[in-house]
């Protein structure tokens, strides 16, 4: 593996609940907790943020802050390509899911003949569209537009002509559209959803390794078919929510946490195999929101163990 660079990106203007823009801080206070060097050992980049945007009033309501989620991910991707150029790994902590259009759109830029499998370790299928979408936070949106769809067979919403073009810019944020393929997506431990998700899932024949999947199967297998599924593909990339983990189990530290989850050691298991194939191009890791953080700074240190753990 080539070597680390993190890239810190606080975003936090596509979740529906303050907070996660403050993870990265949380997880380097795990770090220093357990006398461990790693933020001081590797160097990184810091992503201009928008946060401040959370006061605009004039937001849309079935896709907010669109315009300035657009900027984030352009700026993200611009990061995340010029390291992978410079010949390092990068590592992304986030804030909200809806950055992790502009990774892989970074990533593919970087790698413009390469193909791209995503596995998506998160409680949430993250595949709404501004005309589908019970909230409008965009955090639930990255994958629809990664994969160039609109689902307005679905639609329930009136999207104005300014989402609508922006919605536009998140779907062309790479050099290809689509920007990943749907047989080229994998998802582990998807388990809260709704029909209008479930449509997309079925029909495009989207692999889900639900928890129950991976404990009845086990690790070996649910792998061994991941990469069969990935034979043409080139490079992998992870994008790790952490709302993956059972919140009942850890804490509810994140913005939307669901129980029955994975266990830290699950998620280290999944990681580090696929780490091993020699396919993976990027991690990464978000949703950590300390002030939602019921176990003083449980998640955070849980994501930490999960990093120490697959990099050090």
């Amino acid at each position: 593996m080539n070597p680390i660079k993190i890239i810190k990106n606080r975003s936090d203007i596509g979740a529906g609940t303050r907070g996660s823009d403050m993870g990265i801080d949380a997880i380097e206070i795990a770090a220093i907790n357990t006398e461990n060097d790693f933020f001081n050992i590797y160097p990184y980049i810091d992503i201009q943020t928008h946060n401040e945007t959370i006061y605009n009033k004039n937001k849309n309501t079935f896709a907010k802050r669109i315009n300035f989620v657009c900027q984030q991910c352009e700026r993200l991707r611009e990061g995340v390509k010029k390291e992978l150029q410079k010949g390092f790994f990068p590592l992304i902590l986030s804030g909200d899911h809806s950055s992790a259009l502009g990774s892989l759109s970074g990533i593919q830029k970087a790698n413009p003949d390469k193909e791209i499998g995503v596995i998506w370790l998160d409680a949430h299928a993250d595949i709404h569209t501004p005309y589908s979408t019970p909230s409008g936070n965009i955090h639930g949106m990255p994958l629809a537009a990664a994969l160039s769809i609109d689902n307005k067979e679905f639609s329930k919403n009136k999207v104005s002509d300014s989402t609508e073009k922006n919605w536009l810019r998140m779907k062309n944020m790479g050099d290809k559209v689509p920007l990943i393929k749907p047989e080229n997506l994998i998802y582990f431990g998807v388990r809260d959803t709704e029909k209008e998700e479930d449509q997309i899932i079925q029909s495009k024949k989207i692999k889900n390794f639900s928890v129950n999947d991976f404990r009845n199967l086990g690790l070996k297998s649910c792998i061994d078919q991941t990469i069969d599924q990935f034979v043409s593909t080139d490079l992998i990339y992870i994008s790790f929510d952490i709302d993956a983990l059972d919140c009942d189990l850890f804490s509810r530290g994140t913005g939307t946490p669901v129980s029955k989850g994975f266990l830290t050691e699950e998620i280290i298991s999944i990681i580090k195999e696929v780490k091993d194939t020699g396919k993976l191009v990027a991690l990464e890791i978000c949703e950590i929101n300390p002030l939602l953080d019921n176990k003083g700074n449980q998640m955070a240190e849980s994501a930490f163990e999960i990093i120490s753990s697959v990099l050090s």
